[in-house]
């Protein structure tokens, strides 16, 4: 590896702080099984090519992970463990033409990483715009945007963030990433789960699927989990997201298989499918390898940034530290025992809304920790709904896999946040593939006559089936039956695909929805839908009838 992030010419502009060391590295470690990986259309027959596109992530004050894959001969698929060893060099510059040129490096690309780079970037300057691209052996990538933070005692008088999850290949195409893209008004952009899914062709698309999986079947080992990460890289639509703004990203289940926790899953056998730990090896492997997220405390992705005085995000493992999902029938759910964070996580996330100074206390939160109570629904809408949100399969009052299955410690940072009155805490979530708006009450049966700790805006799914996709226009009655029996949900949309543009200023957060209006069609229009905001201070949220 080399670097140099000292001026480059006449024309370049003085690095920012000369004693800011550039870190870059390959990632990850062990040698793939070989397993052909088609490539995106477009492959070059020789030589190197940028066929994943860039991408970065996780920005700080002073730096950005910068992340690409060359190909560096044909055969040289992703999954396959063959091809050469390649040096790739990365150049970062304050204007797009590249003629200010602030930091330049280089690293090598190898088969043990996948042939992925990532590169740590430091020294750049905060709340500032970069434009990055790599190159190897006369190849050059596309060019990507990307932004750095806010210094860390600036006032900062807005943020603004795109919010997607529950991306599945097969459900449809990707129109929400390509509209987020095209915006060019984002910090940056969250991704809260199910970037990928593990699923064989036309198990989790039962109308069939808009398009097919690779490989074809459920994948299990390395390889598999590699190749799938590159089919979903070869969007075009993705692409051009990661190359608008830098993702801060988190996982959920299906980066791994679904329904995870640290002793299974639900769609793993053990045997068949080989042990779990190796599986769930293997999918952290090559998330950590496609993604442009820092490692965070041993291998996870829970970690915290900082917007200035604005707001600090917290984000949440939900899925390596987890106790397995209990039977409703059980009565576990309410097991001090039980967890959903893990201990020191929790700790972790109780400590850090205890000690920050910022406006706001914004949480990555990959399930929805808002409690619904489902009540007496008929027949054709608790059938859909036990599938969506992964309920037991007899009719019951919650789900298992989020925190309604994990409800001491959802009781413990509740009343966190009450006993040290700490304000403005903010959930943002993925997974259930419908949107909602939600105060989070401290006692949901006697709401809204007891208080509420925090608020929730919940996303629906880029493509992934939801309700409305199940049963159609009778998914219609399922709103008002959930409001009757939850009076702190506001709103929840069962049927719309899309994506949500949170929107941050000291007086208020606002999640903007918006959906698309096709997701089998690559060239879906997307329009708003709704509106929803927490005022500082009133841990509660309301509509307003305009996007920010």
């Amino acid at each position: 590896m080399t670097h140099d992030i000292d001026a480059l010419s006449e024309t370049a502009s003085p690095s920012p702080r000369r004693r800011s060391v550039v870190k870059a590295a390959a990632a990850g470690a062990v040698l793939a099984a070989p397993l052909a990986g088609a490539l995106p259309a477009g492959a070059a027959d020789q030589g190197p090519a940028f066929l994943h596109g860039v991408a970065s992530g996780d920005p700080l004050p002073d730096g950005v992970v910068l992340w690409t894959r060359v190909t560096p001969a044909p055969e040289a698929k992703p999954g396959s463990g063959l091809g050469p060893d390649t040096e790739v060099a990365w150049t970062v510059a304050t204007d797009r033409a590249f003629k200010r040129v602030v930091a330049k490096g280089s690293m090598t690309a190898t088969s043990a990483s996948d042939h992925t780079v990532k590169a740590d970037i430091r020294g750049l300057r905060p709340a500032t715009d970069y434009w990055f691209r790599f190159s190897a052996r006369g190849a050059i990538s596309t060019v990507g945007r990307t932004r750095t933070t806010p210094a860390r005692d600036a006032a900062v008088s807005n943020l603004r963030f795109g919010v997607v999850s529950c991306a599945n290949w097969e459900g449809g195409h990707f129109a929400p990433y390509r509209h987020l893209a095209a915006r060019k008004d984002l910090d940056a952009w969250l991704h809260l789960g199910d970037y990928i899914y593990e699923y064989g062709t036309g198990v989790s698309a039962p109308n069939g699927p808009v398009r097919t999986f690779a490989p074809t079947h459920e994948i299990t080992t390395l390889a598999d989990y590699r190749t799938r990460h590159a089919q979903y890289k070869s969007d075009p639509h993705l692409q051009a997201l990661h190359a608008a703004a830098p993702v801060v990203a988190i996982w959920d289940d299906h980066e791994f298989a679904n329904n995870a926790w640290p002793g299974g899953a639900e769609n793993h056998t053990e045997g068949t499918e080989g042990t779990w730990a190796s599986r769930m090896s293997a999918a952290k492997q090559a998330y950590f390898e496609w993604m442009p997220v820092r490692p965070a405390l041993a291998g996870t992705t829970y970690r915290r940034l900082r917007f200035g005085k604005l707001a600090e995000l917290s984000l949440l493992d939900l899925r390596s530290y987890r106790s397995q999902q209990a039977d409703i029938a059980s009565g576990d759910v309410d097991d001090p025992d039980r967890t959903i964070t893990g201990r020191a996580q929790l700790d972790w996330l109780k400590t850090g809304l205890k000690s920050s100074d910022t406006t706001w206390q914004l949480v990555g939160n990959s399930v929805m920790i808002s409690p619904v109570a489902i009540g007496a629904l008929p027949a054709e809408l608790l059938k859909p709904l036990v599938e969506v949100l992964g309920l037991p399969k007899g009719g019951v009052s919650i789900g298992t896999d989020g925190w309604d299955g994990y409800t001491d410690d959802r009781r413990e940072l509740l009343d966190h946040l009450r006993s040290h009155a700490i304000r403005n805490t903010v959930f943002v979530t993925g997974d259930i593939h419908m949107a909602w708006a939600n105060d989070v009450p401290v006692k949901a049966a006697t709401y809204p006559l007891s208080p509420s700790a925090a608020t929730e805006f919940v996303v629906t799914s880029v493509t992934s089936d939801n309700v409305g996709d199940i049963i159609g226009d009778a998914s219609e009655a399922l709103p008002p039956l959930i409001k009757a029996t939850n009076r702190h949900v506001h709103w929840m949309d069962p049927s719309g695909h899309g994506y949500g543009v949170l929107d941050v200023t000291t007086e208020r957060a606002q999640m903007d929805y918006y959906v698309v209006s096709d997701r089998t069609n690559p060239d879906a229009t997307s329009s708003w839908d709704r509106s929803y905001r927490t005022r500082s201070g009133t841990q509660k949220v309301e509509r307003t009838y305009r996007p920010v």
